[in-house]
């Protein structure tokens, strides 16, 4: 089989594009090869996928609503099928994450509570926390927003959540184990993916807050800048990125995000 790092950018593209629809969705694609220039690719293009996965749970949101389901049972129900279209794993990484984190363990210790299949008091709390930060936010524009606001708030929301994910992989951030995810994408984007990655959600969020304009895209950048902060905290912590962490990026600037798009507007 052709190395898809030796057959050119078309190939690499593809099965970059393949390699990112079947790490942030349930999609089933035709498995292709990966190696680190396939991953850059994928990684690249995450807040691209998740932008288009949110507006793919916006339109599923505006079909219950306009089937007369109450706001908050129809925000329980995409909040769930955000779960379940992405295995829940981004959930299980943050679940993972902040319980290494609240051990108080060094690197070895944390990421061996990373690797097991259990979940801590820490990490129940984070999950309760995020999933009803969710689910309250998307009930709000749901029942308060039209139409192109709602679509651009959860679109938003999504593209923020696979954007923590490009920043993650950025150049001069390690992996914690020499195996894994992490290990696969760390390191791999540079400025131009990040930066393209973040005006790309930016300019969707612009359409969230009726009225305000400036307030989509300003959720954007805190969003990102919060769990920059963190990501440096848990690199410090773990000695780098892993699967996991990813995993918590995404849920993490998701509730900054839907949070801040709901604050004020």
């Amino acid at each position: 089989m052709t190395d898809a790092g030796q057959a050119g950018p078309g190939l690499r593209l593809a099965a970059g594009i393949r390699l990112a629809v079947t790490t942030f969705t349930v999609l089933p694609m035709r498995p292709g090869r990966v190696d680190r220039q396939v991953a850059a690719v994928a990684m690249a293009l995450a807040p691209v996928v998740g932008t288009v996965f949110g507006g793919c749970l916006a339109v599923a949101l505006l079909a219950l609503s306009y089937a007369g389901t109450p706001a908050l049972v129809a925000a329980a129900v995409v909040t769930g099928l955000a779960a379940a279209l992405t295995r829940g794993l981004h959930l299980d990484g943050l679940a993972d994450t902040i319980d290494a984190l609240g051990s108080h363990r060094d690197a070895a210790g944390a990421l061996e509570i990373m690797r097991r299949p259990d979940i801590g008091p820490f990490g129940v709390v984070a999950l309760v926390v995020a999933l009803l930060v969710q689910t309250a936010a998307v009930a709000a524009v749901a029942a308060d927003r039209p139409w192109p606001a709602v679509l651009a708030t959860v679109a938003a929301a999504a593209g923020a959540g696979r954007l923590a994910v490009t920043w993650a992989c950025r150049r001069g951030v390690a992996a914690a184990r020499p195996d894994g995810l992490g290990a696969l994408v760390a390191g791999t984007q540079g400025r131009l993916a990040t930066l393209t990655g973040t005006v790309l959600v930016a300019a969707v969020a612009a359409a969230a807050v009726p009225g305000r304009p400036w307030q989509g895209p300003l959720v954007v950048l805190v969003a990102a800048l919060v769990w920059l902060g963190l990501l440096r905290h848990l690199v410090r912590r773990f000695g780098g990125v892993t699967g996991d962490v990813l995993g918590c990026g995404v849920e993490v600037a998701t509730t900054l995000t839907y949070l801040g798009l709901v604050t004020g507007g």
